[in-house]
């Protein structure tokens, strides 16, 4: 299926020694119990929101490091793009329209959660959305993680929703897990 889906699927077997420079990265995020927690939360059908931001991450810095671009910013902000600390699928009305209101929410967790946070990464996380919100990206790293994410949550949907795709899914997953 490509290149592109390698790295997909691999972003769902990383190893913190294989894949020691991405974690390096993000593990003071990563780990922290604001970021685990998200694995509570149902994201795109079976996947939960620790998986899809770990996947954008893993997707958006490959993509920043094969275009010689600054892969620290690119993966922390993508770790944090979706910092909320909700179910977006419940019915509930203060978080309406969830995909115009959650990188505001994301954002001010974000800042919360690493009093560091740069411009660039600040960049990535509200703009993330775009062009559901109107105002682009301005760095090419939040340019990235706008496109991985919206290419990651269209993966979670063909796993969920293609027998085909899944199938494809599992089998380069366990290839790659060996």
């Amino acid at each position: 299926m490509g290149a592109l889906f390698d790295i997909y699927v691999k972003s769902y077997c990383l190893d913190r020694e294989d894949d020691a420079d991405f974690f390096d990265l993000i593990a003071d995020l990563y780990d922290s119990p604001e970021v685990q927690g998200q694995k509570q939360y149902r994201q795109h059908s079976s996947i939960n929101r620790l998986d899809h931001v770990r996947s954008v991450a893993y997707v958006s810095y490959r993509a920043a490091k094969k275009h010689g671009l600054d892969v620290r910013a690119t993966a922390r902000g993508a770790i944090l793009h979706d910092l909320t600390y909700y179910d977006w699928h419940d019915p509930a009305r203060w978080h309406r329209p969830h995909g115009f209101k959650h990188p505001g929410f994301a954002l001010k967790n974000a800042q919360d959660l690493n009093k560091d946070i740069t411009p660039k990464e600040e960049n990535i996380i509200i703009r993330h959305m775009w062009p559901l919100t109107p105002i682009p990206p301005r760095y090419r790293e939040a340019w990235i993680v706008s496109i991985a994410d919206k290419y990651c949550a269209s993966r979670e949907m063909l796993i969920a929703e293609s027998a085909h795709f899944r199938r494809a899914f599992t089998v380069k997953k366990k290839s790659l897990e060996k």
